[in-house]
């Protein structure tokens, strides 16, 4: 992890999620080190704060960029708060159990929470992406053998980067490398990450009880627009 030994004495705060990206994006130029495979390597942001990152990530590294579109499911009466997480194709569903336990959640309310995330992710597809969300395209397979590099400007509990790992990790073949790169991720949630990667790479990691929200390690944090998504997916011709 980077700067560890001095993050561990004082809350890290990143400038911004530009700022973010380039950190990251230098830190895996030691992670992926011969040029010809940076440049085989396929940059995945979740919209929309994770696509700034990601887009900065993959300039650095000079790679391909897209974005991949999972949703959290919320809980009942707190939507902050992701019980897990869905793709479009509603076969890759991360739920934390002990949290639907602890919560007593129905399986209808998660059913009627699945599909409202689908059709919201729909719609950013279609808004987004002239192929639609990245899961229902035909060429996903080339991504087989790559390196892929899976972005979000930070991750409370983890659920919406699983969802998008396990997705990447059942529609590649074994020969793909998966990197799941983040700024900022709670220690817990990390180690939830170690499991679907094959490598993590963030720039702080707070303990837990310290952890109240990714917004508290930046000093601007602003709502990503879907203007802003747009502009940087027409830069790469993607819409």
């Amino acid at each position: 992890m980077i700067f560890e030994s001095i993050s561990s004495k004082f809350q890290l705060k990143l400038k911004d999620r530009v700022t973010a990206g380039s950190i990251l994006g230098e830190a895996l130029k030691d992670v992926i080190k011969k040029e010809q495979e940076r440049k085989d390597s396929t940059v995945l942001g979740i919209p929309r704060g994770g696509v700034i990152v990601g887009d900065i990530i993959a300039k650095k590294l000079s790679c391909e960029f897209d974005i991949i579109i999972p949703r959290k499911l919320r809980a009942p009466h707190n939507e902050e708060l992701a019980i897990g997480a869905v793709m479009e194709d509603g076969t890759t569903t991360y739920l934390n159990d002990m949290l639907v336990k602890e919560l007593e959640i129905s399986q209808e309310y998660i059913e009627k929470e699945k599909t409202y995330q689908i059709q919201e992710i729909k719609r950013r597809s279609s808004l987004y992406h002239h192929h639609g969300n990245f899961q229902p395209r035909e060429d996903h397979n080339v991504l087989n053998g790559k390196t892929i590099i899976l972005v979000d400007d930070g991750a409370a509990t983890g659920a919406t980067v699983i969802a998008a790992a396990r997705w990447i990790k059942k529609n590649t073949n074994p020969r793909s490398h998966l990197i799941i790169a983040v700024p900022v991720v709670p220690k817990q949630t990390k180690d939830l990450l170690i499991k679907d990667a094959d490598h993590v790479e963030v720039i702080t990691s707070p303990s837990t009880s310290n952890f109240k929200s990714v917004g508290q390690y930046y000093h601007s944090f602003e709502p990503t627009t879907d203007e802003q998504v747009v502009k940087i997916m027409r830069n790469y011709s993607l819409l």
